[in-house]
């Protein structure tokens, strides 16, 4: 694992106890958080990537933010949640960097951290379990607010819980492509520092001291997907973002990430939404007004 890549930073946004008796059922989620799931008992899945994983008794489960997936369950399940906020800062999410596993085995003090992380903060429980209820502006703006005005102690506990958690995955993942070339690692810096602007491949070839060809197969190895590609998507999850906690216009929004061609933003951001921006903002403001009225 590359030591210089910066830890994850984690803003705890819900964590508490479920039951549901074959009423966790929803398709076609994708959050812009960070979820891992305890499993006490009980049967359920979690669908992704075009594969189901029964769940297990006493395991742990993650799922990376803007990972689409799925939940089915036919009968009785007991769980922990816990919903995460990366904030990057302009660096690669960890995701972007390294392989994690679906699935592991839950330890007993792993278990016994996170029934504690629940228990010191009642107040981030979910009171309704549809996404719909809490996958929103105003719960996200809600619960990060919450995060700033938690007492210092439990701040602390709870950044100290989240990462051995976190760490007992990292145990298991790998470095994309198993060993990420620095040259890239270096360009992948480079566009996250830069993603309110305009970057083009040529200047990340210059970069990279490498031919345009050879730089384009390099970073398609490492990352799945040729640089442009990467780019544009990194710049579409960063307008969701700012969607979620801004009031901003469409064409303020592309000019503030860079495009220069609001027609191309617009296809690209439908490309990976499948939704046109301004659908993607009207739905998000309904879902936060409905969710203050519940």
């Amino acid at each position: 694992m590359n030591r210089e890549r910066k830890y994850p930073d984690f803003i705890l946004l819900n964590v508490g106890h479920a039951v549901h008796h074959a009423d966790w059922n929803w398709k076609n989620i994708c959050s812009p958080f960070t979820r891992i799931h305890l499993v006490e008992n009980g049967t359920a899945s979690i669908i992704r990537d075009g594969k189901k994983y029964a769940l297990k008794k006493d395991h742990l489960y993650l799922t990376p933010s803007y990972t689409n997936h799925g939940y089915e369950c036919e009968g009785h399940l007991s769980l922990y949640y816990i919903h995460l906020y990366e904030e990057t800062d302009h660096l690669p999410s960890i995701f972007d960097m390294v392989d994690f596993p679906v699935e592991i085995e839950a330890d007993p003090l792993a278990i016994q951290l996170i029934k504690r992380l629940a228990g010191i903060h009642p107040d981030r429980q979910l009171k309704y379990y549809d996404p719909v209820s809490y996958d929103n502006p105003a719960m996200l703006i809600k619960n990060i607010a919450l995060q700033k005005t938690t007492p210092l102690a439990f701040e602390m506990e709870a950044e100290g819980i989240l990462k051995q958690v976190f760490s007992r995955f990292l145990v298991h993942a790998s470095d994309k492509g198993l060993d990420i070339d620095e040259r890239i690692i270096k360009t992948l810096h480079h566009i996250h520092a830069n993603i309110d602007k305009p970057v083009n491949v040529e200047e990340l070839t210059a970069m990279s001291f490498l031919s345009k060809d050879h730089f384009i197969r390099l970073f398609k190895k490492s990352m799945g997907c040729t640089p442009g590609r990467y780019i544009s998507q990194k710049k579409i999850e960063k307008a969701q973002r700012i969607m979620l906690l801004k009031d901003v216009s469409i064409k303020d929004l592309a000019y503030s990430l860079g495009f220069e061609n609001i027609s191309y933003f617009n296809r690209f951001f439908k490309k990976m939404t499948g939704e046109n921006p301004g659908s993607y903002r009207k739905k998000m403001r309904l879902l936060g007004r409905n969710s203050q009225e519940r």
